[in-house]
């Protein structure tokens, strides 16, 4: 592995970066996750409709989706810390204007340009603390990345919940501005170049086809299930653009220009092209279990923002145990990242049965205390090894543009998991009230004991609908499951140097 020892920063500087890097990628992922729970406290204040209000959510992803493979390109026009401070300057002043907003299409379009700002800070971040600090603390400095990529998913819904509940629904925008002025400060007055700001060509096909290839995936993914997917002439055209733009734009950056707004050819580095499917796994698999349990806890167990969002704070608590031990098992041990890797999602499969296994009418908040516990466990040994194993893989330029590939990866995964789940549970859950609503005849001892006690049939359906669901909610967490150890031979193809990669050499 090659790295350039010259941007390396020791003592008090070093660690005014980490900490600037750090607020800055925890502010980015957990305004990905915060809004959801107070989505409809928002969409009532405003008077919208779900629908409406979904645009909340989707417009944000689906800017920041865009910009993410752009940042790269975007470095190389401004230099690293001149987009790095605009983006996050950029993010906290959208911050403010999305708290400040008094009706919906001021808000969605202010999260738009939320996420233009704030699509690239992970990936930048990433590339930044590989380069602040040495080769043989490579593992080190991701482990710091990781925990606020992995763990901000996870205090989101917590944090969302407590801000709603006690304050109100602006708040949840307002919480980063203070973080952000600190981190565009630490930033903006230690960070080093690696290269001067240099002309590019402006990649203006690419760009376009880029777009609305991304952009057209990702509105098919968040309102495919809402509006009967193909069956929708909007979706169907949708997803027809989407093929065909990516298509198109793999084809002409591969081949049809030469100065590439997105260089593919970084895929031909088999660590780098295993690690962007890995990622998509990880996205997968940690985005599912944040959607599935806020969902299932508030709808069918009547918790409130703030309890459902305490639940999900088990898991983060123990990625943040877990991940300074993946690093120790990675330094000083020397297990190879991809048995890590296969450990980790073993694990989350395990932890994804467990919740399908306690998710009952009955369940209270410590019924699902091991299930989140031990996925959380599994997660922490997930982001580390991956970046380790990518990051020791390339040098100069292609660090970012494999940091960014992986962080589009990710968030690919969870928007993939969104819509599978959302409709998983739409089918199960139709099915399971079918079945369970053919067994309701006057011969069935239960319902005959219900109509005995003068049980209106009113209160039986209710009760046959939060069965039905209940039991589509435990088979989303198995198919979650089942979807991960499915993925996790992946590990397989991610290849690692024959010296240790936390060595430098």
């Amino acid at each position: 592995m090659i790295h350039d020892e010259s941007l390396v920063e020791y003592g008090a500087r070093r660690w005014i970066i980490v900490v600037g890097v750090m607020a800055a990628t925890l502010l980015q992922v957990l305004d990905a996750t915060i809004v959801n729970v107070a989505l409809p406290t928002i969409q009532g204040n405003m008077g919208a409709n779900f629908d409406e209000g979904a645009w909340i959510v989707t417009g944000y992803i689906i800017a920041a989706v865009i910009v993410i493979p752009l940042t790269p390109w975007l470095q190389q026009v401004m230099g690293r810390k001149q987009y790095y401070v605009a983006a996050i300057v950029g993010f906290t002043i959208t911050s403010a204007l999305c708290g400040l907003s008094t009706t919906l299409p001021e808000l969605v379009f202010f999260r738009v340009l939320q996420g233009l700002c704030g699509g690239g800070l992970i990936a930048t971040g990433q590339a930044i603390l590989r380069d602040t600090f040495p080769a043989r603390e490579l593992g080190k400095s991701q482990a710091l990345v990781s925990l606020g990529a992995i763990v901000g998913p996870s205090i989101g819904p917590t944090l969302g919940g407590i801000l709603t509940d006690a304050f109100s629904w602006n708040w949840i925008f307002y919480i980063n501005v203070i973080p952000g002025i600190v981190a565009a400060l630490m930033i903006a007055s230690t960070l080093r170049n690696p290269n001067y700001p240099r002309r590019a060509g402006f990649d203006g096909v690419g760009l376009t086809l880029l777009a609305a290839g991304l952009g057209s995936l990702q509105y098919v993914l968040d309102e495919g299930e809402r509006n009967d997917w193909l069956a929708d002439p909007l979706i169907a055209a949708l997803a027809v653009v989407a093929v065909i733009g990516l298509v198109l734009f793999a084809l002409w950056e591969l081949y049809g220009t030469k100065s590439p707004i997105v260089d593919l050819r970084i895929l031909k580095n088999r660590t780098v092209a295993a690690g962007t499917a890995l990622a998509l796994t990880i996205g997968f698999s940690l985005f599912g279990g944040v959607i599935l349990s806020p969902q299932f806890q508030q709808q069918l167990l009547n918790f409130t923002a703030t309890l459902s969002g305490e639940s999900i704070l088990l898991r983060a608590v123990a990625i943040a145990l877990f991940t300074p031990l993946t690093l120790i098992a990675l330094n000083r041990f020397h297990v190879p990242p991809r048995i890590l890797l296969g450990i980790g999602f073993i694990v989350v499969a395990i932890a994804n049965v467990m919740q399908s296994l306690v998710t009952t009418t009955e369940s209270t908040f410590w019924t699902f205390g091991w299930p989140l516990v031990i996925g959380g466990a599994g997660f922490g040994m997930l982001f580390l090894p991956l970046s380790v194993a990518v990051l020791s893989s390339v040098h100069g330029p292609d660090t970012q543009k494999a940091t960014s590939l992986i962080s589009l990866c990710q968030q690919l995964g969870g928007s993939l998991s969104t819509a599978m789940l959302v409709t998983l549970l739409d089918r199960r859950s139709a099915l399971h009230q079918s079945n369970l609503a053919g067994e309701l005849t006057l011969r069935n001892p239960a319902l005959q004991a219900a109509l005995q006690h003068h049980a209106q049939l009113s209160s039986i359906y209710r009760i046959l609908v939060q069965q039905s669901t209940t039991m589509a909610f435990a088979d989303a967490f198995a198919f979650l499951a089942g979807i991960t150890l499915l993925l996790t031979p992946m590990v397989l193809f991610l290849t690692t140097p024959k010296r240790s990669p936390l060595v430098a050499q």
